[in-house]
């Protein structure tokens, strides 16, 4: 049984969803900035979060993200060239938060074309090769003696100017996922066993009624249950 207000939360969230504002976490090592990153990315309406991320685990410590790595679709990347060049060649700008001659102040960019915020790691920032392939830099003004915000928290505040300038361009009040990404996100998020499923056959994701229960056939219903007993 689908709780009918959490389905209406669900639908709410997806209409604001942004698919065109985007995160790159450069090797946030800490689990709780990743997190953290991830908590205000989902707080704006992100969809996507690009994270390079050479390791071999993700690790998201419970209380931090509030259960947002569940909303916000996780992209693992083995360099940083690799999603900003994706990105990039279908129309992004990408904004790093980086020191240098030629950094603006944040609240100067355009957020509302199609963007992709670039953080980097804890200690270091973005690589330079990140910085040579961003198309601008972006400082937070500073009045007191330190030199930066940590790297969860500068996200929170460029993501907020993002979210502000979207939000006066009416960006909020229109569906902006394609239909077939909107189905997407909303199947996994209400029946997420039943999606892990179908992942785990390449199989797409069968429709929903508007209360949000599963329209399939009896054949679909049988394939699950294969699953379920190994057969499959």
């Amino acid at each position: 049984m689908i709780n009918p207000s959490r389905f209406h939360k669900f639908r709410q969230v997806l209409d604001q969803r942004q698919p065109d504002l985007r995160v790159i976490a450069e090797k946030v090592h800490k689990p709780h900035n990743i997190a953290a990153v991830m908590r205000s990315a989902d707080a704006v309406g992100v969809a996507h979060l690009h994270m390079v991320w050479p390791w071999e685990h993700d690790r998201f410590p419970k209380g931090t993200s509030k259960g947002s790595e569940r909303y916000v679709e996780l992209h693992r990347h083995a360099d940083t060239a690799e999603p900003v060049q994706k990105l990039k060649s279908q129309g992004y700008r990408v904004y790093a938060a980086h020191f240098s001659e030629r950094a603006v102040d944040y609240r100067k960019l355009d957020y509302v074309e199609p963007c992709a915020l670039l953080v980097g790691a804890e200690k270091h920032g973005v690589s330079q090769e990140a910085a040579d392939l961003a198309d601008e830099h972006v400082i937070i003004p500073m009045r007191g003696m330190v030199a930066s915000f940590n790297v969860s928290v500068a996200a929170a505040i460029i993501l907020e100017e993002a979210h502000r300038q979207r939000d006066i361009a009416g960006y909020y009040n229109q569906q902006r996922l394609s239909s077939e990404e909107y189905h997407w996100f909303l199947f996994r998020w209400t029946h997420p066993v039943f999606a892990a499923k179908c992942d785990l056959i390449g199989e797409a994701y069968p429709p929903m009624d508007e209360a949000g229960a599963v329209l399939a056939p009896p054949e679909w219903w049988e394939r699950m249950r294969q699953i379920v007993a190994g057969s499959v």
